[in-house]
């Protein structure tokens, strides 16, 4: 057994060696809680450690694997966002709102890592309910970006990605609604996948937005995205919008390299709000695409995409404020009780339990849903998303997949745009499309501007994550981007 244990590799190489017998899974718990234990006083991508559950959990793996049994997760930490109800775990969405909740069942997603073998160290901190782009409207504190702890890691999902880019453990899962992995993942300089809306359970996830909200992974590489989709991934009889559409093995596509494959560019997506550096880095990356065999396509057009923020920004904020009304201080979480009437400790409820980004989409959603602007903003939005949806088809038909930049900037400082909603909101402006045509999205690692990562954003077909998964990996043996790594206090 080795004095330490390498923690910078990722999950599969931990598989192997967990199988190869050269650490048990406990060994690699323990040293994985101290290393984050000692990053997050830096950091703060966790709300709650889970010590005692992942020392449980490590023992269980290290039985199945003296029996020769388990697959890819077994004895693999993991991180889990704190949106995902964890049985016996506090479960808060980062808000004073759910601070005290804890859940008397796992969702889905948690029940099928934790079948695999999985070890979970910890929940990892968001923007509340999954709100924003920073990871700074969280009740908790901010998480802070690893490759420069005065920068944001992106949001909503950025305790996922920090903790990963710092190689506190080698995956983690995130919530997608509008590029909350995708965005995270692309500042944070690591890959992130949004499944096709459908492909993976919300059972027992809190809602944000039901028609936009999807589970994903965060990853080191290719294959461990890949081997940690294909748990997860499937129909769950719990919740209706999950597809009965079988799942592949998403490695299917690994070893093909980048020949033949047809890359949509849209010209839109390199124009005006684009810092140069990340312009300069995708320029490049579609260098690289070409140079080995893509078939790039600048003349590829999507109309409607540039509609697609204020789409969002209705339709998004109508679902929240219809999935946020249970929180009233009746049932569960927060509950003010000094008021003069029910009306009263119900109003100082919803105003004492929610932060201001909260609320501020809350009364976006209320007023896009009231009497008399219903068909003028929500039903106007629904008709326009069916354009983008289609447009997505069009150009997918012709091409294997969309590429943009992830993001428009890299990692922005902390604070920087807390007091401008709309400039924070354009931090989503790539992602926000594939959300809205309900498509499968990777971010991968595509460079640096200025010392912070670059993301390279890739969208594909409905249910096609293995095509994108092989083109990240094709470009993966032609790069080391995904291989830097941040200087971080470590163990």
């Amino acid at each position: 057994m080795p004095d330490t244990i390498d923690l910078d590799v990722p999950a599969h190489e931990h598989a192997a060696r967990l199988r190869a017998g050269d650490y048990t899974a406990r060994t690699l718990a323990e040293a994985t809680l101290e290393r984050v234990r000692a990053q997050e006083p830096s950091l703060h991508a966790y709300i709650t450690l889970t010590d005692e559950l992942a020392l449980a959990q490590a023992a269980a793996a290290d039985e199945r694997l003296r029996a020769g049994e388990g697959g890819p997760l077994t004895g693999i930490p993991i991180g889990v966002k704190d949106l995902l109800s964890t049985k016996g775990v506090r479960t808060t969405a980062a808000s004073k709102m759910l601070e005290q909740f804890t859940p008397v069942l796992d969702c889905t997603v948690v029940q099928r890592i934790q079948e695999a073998g999985a070890v979970i160290i910890g929940k990892t901190n968001l923007d509340e309910f999954a709100m924003g782009s920073s990871t700074e409207h969280s009740a908790f504190g901010p998480t802070h970006n690893p490759w420069d702890l005065d920068r944001v890691p992106g949001g909503s999902s950025g305790g996922s990605a920090a903790t990963v880019a710092a190689r506190g453990v080698p995956l983690s899962l995130g919530t997608d609604t509008g590029g909350s992995i995708r965005q995270p993942a692309a500042l944070c300089g690591i890959l992130g996948l949004k499944p096709t809306y459908g492909r993976v359970s919300r059972f027992g996830v809190v809602a944000f937005a039901s028609s936009l909200d999807q589970v994903g992974p965060f990853g080191l590489d290719a294959e461990d995205v890949a081997r940690l989709l294909g748990v997860i991934a499937g129909h769950d009889p719990n919740d209706s919008t999950t597809a009965p559409v079988p799942v592949p093995d998403y490695t299917e596509h690994f070893g093909r390299g980048l020949g033949g494959l047809r890359v949509g560019v849209p010209q839109q997506f390199l124009g005006e709000g684009l810092d140069d550096g990340v312009r300069q880095a995708i320029e490049q990356a579609i260098g690289v695409l070409e140079a080995n065999g893509a078939v790039v396509d600048r003349s590829v057009t999507l109309p409607s995409a540039d509609a697609a923020l204020p789409v969002y920004y209705l339709i998004a904020p109508s679902e929240a404020s219809a999935n946020l009304a249970r929180y009233d201080g009746v049932k569960y979480g927060y509950s003010y009780t000094s008021g003069a009437s029910v009306e009263e400790e119900m109003s100082l409820t919803r105003g004492g339990g929610f932060g201001p980004e909260v609320k501020r989409r809350i009364m976006l959603g209320t007023y896009a849903l009231s009497a008399g602007y219903y068909d003028a903003y929500y039903l106007k939005a629904q008709k326009v998303r069916t354009l983008i949806r289609r447009e997505f088809e069009a150009a997918l038909s012709d091409h294997d997949v969309i590429l943009s930049p992830t993001s428009p900037s890299t990692a922005f400082r902390l604070g920087e745009k807390l007091d401008d909603p709309y400039a924070m909101y354009l931090n989503d402006l790539y992602t926000i499309p594939a959300n809205i045509a309900g498509n499968a999205a990777i971010s991968i690692p595509a460079g640096f501007a200025d010392g912070l990562p670059v993301g390279l954003h890739l969208a594909g077909r409905p249910f096609e994550e293995s095509r994108l998964l092989g083109a990240a990996h094709a470009y993966a043996q032609l790069t080391d981007w995904h291989t830097r790594q941040p200087s971080l206090p470590a163990v």
